[in-house]
Parts: structure tokens; C-alpha cells; sequence
């Protein structure tokens, strides 16, 4: 997070060090696609991720990603990708912030991608939603549903 512009910017993931924090023992293969905040991702972005997720051998995937248009990434993946089971997550408040809550969602993703059925799934604030019926409420800072 740069001060003096307000800017959020992303060198390395800091997957690795949450896993090892969380004392995670599921096997996983960590993969960055692109560091970008969500604010500023295209559809190209989003095509590209649906790509990788349809090309990937694993039946399992968790993605982070920024919470701003996480919900639309949800719903373009649901189109695109109907044989995995795929669960996005991210933080209202980046790791590094200090009271993330970025752990919390990651660990609840890291659950709910082993038991959920193939789809597309929002998990945040310990829930997870439909990728169809999910939106951030920017009053509140949470998710959910849209109906």
C-alpha cells in the first residue's frame, strides 16, 4: 500500500506464509496467474482465468482475488467452468493490514472447496454463496445474497 497515493499494489502472494500460519496439511499447488487489483481487471483477465481453471487437471480449485468485483468474476466463471467445484475468496482488509480477515476466508474457502459440489462459490465472512446470488454490500463490508 503505497501512502502517499492510496494506491494497492501486489509484489509476491503471501498464500504460502497464510497456509503455514494456518497450519494447513491439505496438499496444494500454489499458482500465480496475475497480481492485479480487482478494481482494474478486464474481461481478459477474467477469460484468462476461466482458461486456466477449464485447462487445470485439478477438480479443485480456490482463487484470491479482490473483493471489489469478485462477485463478477463468480458469475463469468459459473458460465465457463461447470465440471469443478471453484471457490473465490479474498479480504476486506489485505493480510498485511494487521485484523485480516483474510486467514478467517482463506481456511473457509480451504473447507468448502473439499465439501461443496461442482460450481462456483463466493466464500467471505465465513459463509459461502452461490456465484449467481452474491454481491458486497460496500455499506456493511460483507457479502450476500442477492435474494
Amino acid at each position: 500500500y503505497n501512502e502517499l497515493d492510496g494506491q494497492l499494489f501486489f509484489k509476491d502472494s503471501h498464500l504460502p506464509e497464510m497456509l503455514e500460519l494456518g497450519r494447513n496439511l491439505v496438499p496444494v499447488d500454489i499458482r500465480t496467474l496475475m497480481m492485479v487489483d480487482s478494481l482494474e481487471m478486464t474481461d481478459d483477465d477474467r477469460a484468462l482465468i476461466a482458461e486456466h481453471c477449464r485447462k487445470s487437471k485439478e477438480s479443485r480449485i480456490i482463487i484470491t482475488h479482490g473483493t471489489d468485483t469478485m462477485a463478477e468474476t463468480a458469475r463469468l466463471l459459473a458460465k465457463k467452468v461447470t465440471d469443478k467445484t471453484i471457490v473465490i475468496t479474498g479480504a476486506m482488509i489485505p493480510y498485511k493490514f494487521g485484523s485480516s480477515d483474510g486467514l478467517f476466508n482463506l481456511g473457509s474457502a480451504m473447507a468448502f472447496v473439499q465439501t461443496l459440489p461442482p460450481g462456483v462459490y463466493v466464500a467471505m465472512n465465513g459463509r459461502y454463496f452461490n456465484a449467481g446470488n452474491v454481491r458486497k454490500n460496500k455499506e456493511t463490508g460483507v457479502f450476500e445474497e442477492l435474494d
